[in-house]
């Protein structure tokens, strides 16, 4: 008798230990950034660094957006825009972007130009010269302390070059020379990159009408519900 009950308490510290494990290494997961009340970003890891997933409660999507070694944008952030998804990360070196309401995503940059208006040259913007992000009517906006504004196209492709389109003909400002832009080598769709707004000028892109006339400054934003940083707890999990 006394064996048996010995041999049950052994078995409920087990059960107990086992259970208290499993809990330990549970990897914790927080909300980071709200867009609006059914939209959000969650990071799950340890120190503020992980996984970035994206969740849409109405249209019910749940995503990984990031699978590692994903830190939070520190300046401000604010986004009303729905089908357009622009998510910077820690360093500002690029984005993780989607067209579609969330439910596929792509890694996008900047643009590479001759001469970008960092010092040195540089075509992207230090991350501690960063001082918002904007994304409203599907096009974002990053704007530094120096007054560069890097943005996305307008939300939509010329249908020049699109398959069937008849190309853009356009003059070589060097030289003079007749140029095309075929629909077979288009350049990055519409959304897939960044540029700093005095720099198009060195591009091909300037030729297409998603990158003519755009907005010399930030778009005002009123009535935004979301948050306007991310948030995160680099003790979270650590108890």
């Amino acid at each position: 008798m006394n064996i048996n009950i010995a041999l049950i308490g052994v078995l409920l510290s087990t059960v107990f230990m086992a259970g208290c494990q499993a809990k330990k290494s549970e990897i914790p997961t927080q909300v980071i950034y709200r867009f609006d009340d059914h939209r959000y970003l969650e990071l799950k890891g340890y120190y503020c660094e992980g996984a970035l997933w994206y969740t849409d409660t109405k249209r019910g999507i749940h995503v990984e957006v990031e699978s590692q070694f994903y830190r939070a944008f520190a300046g401000q952030y604010i986004h009303p825009s729905k089908r357009y998804i622009a998510i910077p990360g820690w360093d500002s070196g690029g984005f993780t972007v989607s067209k579609d309401y969330g439910e596929t995503w792509k890694t996008v940059t900047y643009a590479s130009v001759g001469f970008g208006v960092e010092p040195g040259g540089g075509t992207s913007p230090d991350r501690e010269n960063v001082v918002s992000f904007t994304v409203v009517n599907d096009q974002g906006f990053l704007l530094t302390k120096q007054g560069h504004l890097y943005l996305s196209s307008k939300p939509f492709d010329d249908p020049r070059v699109l398959p069937g389109g008849t190309g853009i003909d356009y003059t070589n400002p060097y030289d003079g020379s007749p140029e095309h832009i075929s629909p077979q080598s288009p350049g990055p769709k519409w959304g897939l990159d960044y540029v700093e707004r005095s720099s198009i000028g060195q591009l091909t892109s300037q030729y297409h009408t998603n990158y003519q006339g755009l907005p010399t400054k930030v778009p005002e934003v009123k009535n935004y519900t979301g948050w306007d940083h991310m948030q995160c707890d680099p003790d979270l999990g650590l108890e």
